[in-house]
């Protein structure tokens, strides 16, 4: 038989499990469901996501596909983390239409969506953390033109046609083009998956049937480092523009390989997915876009403290 002492003991015991139990409860859990996770970009992403989830003590998840060409992976992601019931959900959409089903689910369950890259097109998130795309795409079709002499033939290596990136990045620049630089001629635009390997085959492909190419620009990081790849194997001279950061283009900036790149702000962007869910659950409004800005970097200013904060390696 136990004496009151253990009795006493085992009382407080049992109130601590019962209080943590109830403090798991109650937890704010938001999932964060990527594009990806193979490119550094995504990691910087989930680092800011972290920095902020830390700062305003909730508790976040942070996956993506392996590769930005499995949507159908990404869909039943989202489905897995809705069966859990978070309190909210950032989501990145491979495909801007193929989740609208599933973020109509969460909206009749009262679940916050927060989209953040890459949109969908439904009004359903209650904000997107995102680049301006297409404002800066056409900066990267007015370099590339001011770079070819305003004339000339160039391509471009896109991750999809699929996602609000891929769309929104690919118009940019033809729009751009067509409206400021008509002697530039558009003459291929291919799309890689955002994959490395496959750009780099796609980009060899390009260059052995346009022989006068004068530029390439590379809409995301496997893009680019595809982009790059071709060239280099190649052994073409061109002018080769991407988008995003990582070591690998930074380098190829800095020896001139590329002549330069849009960098967006990945961890600007996985903040504002946090503090715009924990927003949305005190009940605050939210603007339907939040722009979380652009840089154009080259060799001249690749190593500005401004410019280096918004890189990643």
């Amino acid at each position: 038989m136990l004496n009151r002492t253990q009795i006493s003991t085992l009382v407080v015991a049992a109130a601590l499990v019962g209080a943590m139990t109830v403090s798991r409860a109650d937890e704010t859990y938001i999932p964060l469901i990527s594009k990806g996770f193979q490119h550094q970009f995504w990691q910087a992403v989930k680092l800011g996501a972290e920095q902020e989830a830390q700062k305003l003590s909730v508790k976040i998840s942070f996956e993506g596909p392996e590769t930005e060409a499995m949507v159908d992976k990404q869909i039943d992601m989202l489905s897995a983390d809705l069966a859990k019931h978070p309190k909210a959900i950032g989501f990145a959409a491979l495909d801007s239409k193929a989740a609208i089903p599933l973020l109509k689910k969460a909206q009749s369950e009262h679940i916050p969506v927060i989209a953040f890259d890459s949109g969908v097109d439904s009004d359903i998130p209650l904000t997107t953390c995102t680049t301006d795309n297409i404002a800066a795409a056409g900066v990267a079709a007015d370099k590339m033109a001011e770079l070819i002499g305003d004339s000339g033939e160039v391509a471009l290596v896109v991750h999809d046609q699929t996602s609000r990136t891929g769309i929104d990045r690919r118009d940019g620049f033809l729009n751009e083009m067509k409206a400021k630089h008509p002697n530039v001629k558009i003459i291929s635009v291919q799309y890689g998956g955002g994959d490395q390997l496959k750009s780099t085959e796609i980009t060899k492909a390009i260059l052995g049937a346009n022989p006068n190419l004068k530029g390439i620009f590379g809409a995301n990081e496997g893009s680019i480092i595809g982009v790059l790849h071709g060239v280099k194997e190649s052994k073409k001279k061109l002018v080769v523009i991407g988008y995003d950061s990582g070591k690998e283009q930074i380098d190829a900036i800095k020896s001139g390989e590329e002549a330069g790149a849009i960098t967006q702000n990945p961890i600007g962007i996985g903040a504002c997915v946090v503090e715009s869910a924990v927003k949305a659950l005190k009940g605050e409004k939210l603007p339907k876009t939040i722009d979380t800005g652009f840089f154009w970097y080259d060799k001249s200013n690749v190593s500005d403290p401004k410019i280096g904060a918004v890189l990643y390696n």
